[in-house]
């Protein structure tokens, strides 16, 4: 017996769409990404390091202050220009922790008191990491993050204070590193 050339067809037909569906197709590419595309920095004021009342260095601020500010930090910042550093405003004096998830720069984290006394530095906090945390050794109500290497550089240790004026006509305008 030889079997029916239309059920031979139909049969053939069925293990070709079979086939076909048991094909793996192929990975869609990735999107090019642009790593030369960094967040600016924005020039909310200017912060200035005192020891014994006396001026050691100044830089320019970008504030966080809201909650969403904080979350966002320094994340996805590829580039902080020199001179720079972000201020993290707290409602209240309370144990601060930090992570470096997303974060593709080192950093040097400063911790002060509501009194803005430095309390103490976690320098060259490791990108991209979610542990360690970086914490405050007391209670802070303010942050201050810096390129890493700059609390070194400027002598930066606890008892050192912060003083801030914020600039509204340059929040409204200057952007650094865009």
């Amino acid at each position: 017996m030889t079997p029916d050339p239309m059920r031979r067809t139909v049969l053939l037909f069925a293990l070709l769409v079979l086939a076909g569906g048991c094909r793996q197709s192929d990975p869609e590419p990735a999107a090019p990404q642009n790593t030369e595309t960094s967040i600016p920095f924005r020039i909310d004021g200017e912060l200035t390091f005192l020891r014994d009342g006396q001026p050691i260095t100044s830089i320019a601020i970008e504030v966080a202050d809201t909650d969403s500010s904080r979350a966002r930090g320094l994340m996805d910042r590829s580039v902080i220009p020199p001179a720079t550093g972000m201020l993290f405003v707290f409602p209240r004096e309370e144990m601060q922790g930090f992570w470096m998830q997303s974060t593709p720069s080192a950093l040097d984290i400063m911790f002060f008191d509501a009194d803005s006394t430095l309390i103490n530095v976690e320098a060259n906090a490791v990108p991209y990491q979610t542990t360690p945390t970086y914490d405050s050794d007391a209670p802070a109500q303010f942050v201050v993050e810096t390129p890493a290497g700059f609390a070194r550089r400027y002598g930066l240790t606890p008892g050192v204070t912060i003083d801030w004026r914020l600039d509204s006509a340059a929040a409204d305008s200057a952007l650094v590193g865009s």
